[in-house]
């Protein structure tokens, strides 16, 4: 693997290249001397839907912070691959070539590789939940801690979406950059809930800046892939059972995007994994929830002694 510049602390944009010109884009924030933390985000969501109050927060408390792009969105690498249609992801049926949530990991550490990070704590939300537990499960030695957050199994029967989540998944593709922010403003609206609100300001400028930092009109063709990756990936419950880090699983009880069920299959799951419930969180980190997030997140990290 190649580099291109050098670890920041700035929280800019930074690079690390693969031989075969696979990039991964990520942001770092904090003393790189401090504990490095690991924020993976979900299907389709770029390194900024992190709220940056989080990330400050957690810099605060004496972390080293590390976001990025998973492959096919934001600043890094489309892959070259056809995306399975609406159809293919409705009957669960991705295509030979699709990449799994394996490759998705790999990318991530090699990004420590990169970093020259041995070990971190590991924090997932939804899809990144899923990949923050493969790393886990495949890389114990690179796992400090295992936070997953409103995430799953992969088992077809738990941590599925509402059918009025469905509908919405399957619309067609936003055209242009005015269409895009008033359809994750409506998604979020949908996955959010009337007691721990949306702040649509935080959303409206999240979506216009991922539209400028992604793949723009294509954008959707890189999340169908990484819907691919998770159907290929399957049900990952007898994987999980090898998770030896200390895990917290938290997931909001009205979640409409990935069932409540989900993530009470992963505690299951993972050997004495700890499960903690948002009341009143859907799928989505509101502005009242996040001392709470960052309070688990925390003390979960400070208690393994790791």
């Amino acid at each position: 693997m190649n580099t291109v510049a050098p670890p920041s602390r700035s929280g800019a944009d930074r690079f690390c290249v693969f031989r075969n010109g696979h990039r991964i884009c990520y942001r770092v924030q904090g003393n790189s001397e401090n504990t490095p933390l690991l924020l993976i985000a979900g299907l389709g969501q770029q390194l900024t839907s992190w709220p940056i109050a989080v990330v400050e927060e957690l810099v605060n408390r004496g972390y080293f912070v590390i976001r990025f792009d998973n492959r096919d969105v934001g600043q890094s690498s489309q892959i070259p691959s056809r995306p399975p249609g609406r159809m293919q992801q409705l009957f669960r049926r991705p295509p030979p070539d699709a990449y799994d949530l394996g490759d998705m990991a790999g990318d991530a550490v090699a990004l420590l590789d990169h970093l020259e990070i041995d070990r971190a704590h590991l924090v997932g939300m939804s899809m990144g939940g899923m990949i923050a537990q493969t790393i886990a499960a495949r890389y114990p030695e690179r796992t400090r801690t295992l936070t997953s957050i409103f995430s799953t199994t992969g088992h077809p029967r738990v941590g599925q979406p509402a059918n009025s989540t469905l509908l919405r998944l399957v619309r067609p593709p936003a055209k242009t950059r005015d269409q895009a922010i008033e359809r994750h403003l409506a998604m979020m609206r949908h996955i959010s809930t009337k007691a721990l609100p949306l702040d649509e300001r935080r959303e409206r400028t999240y979506a216009a800046e991922a539209w400028e930092r992604g793949a723009g009109p294509r954008a959707h063709q890189g999340v169908a892939r990484q819907i691919g990756a998770i159907l290929k990936s399957g049900d990952r419950t007898r994987e999980l059972g090898k998770v030896t880090a200390p895990t917290l699983v938290i997931h909001g009880d009205t979640d409409r995007m990935v069932h409540p069920s989900g993530g009470k299959a992963t505690v299951a799951a993972i050997p004495g994994a700890r499960h903690e419930t948002i009341v009143g969180m859907g799928h989505y980190l509101p502005e009242a929830a996040l001392p709470r997030l960052v309070d688990l997140i925390t003390g979960h990290a400070r208690a393994s002694n790791q």
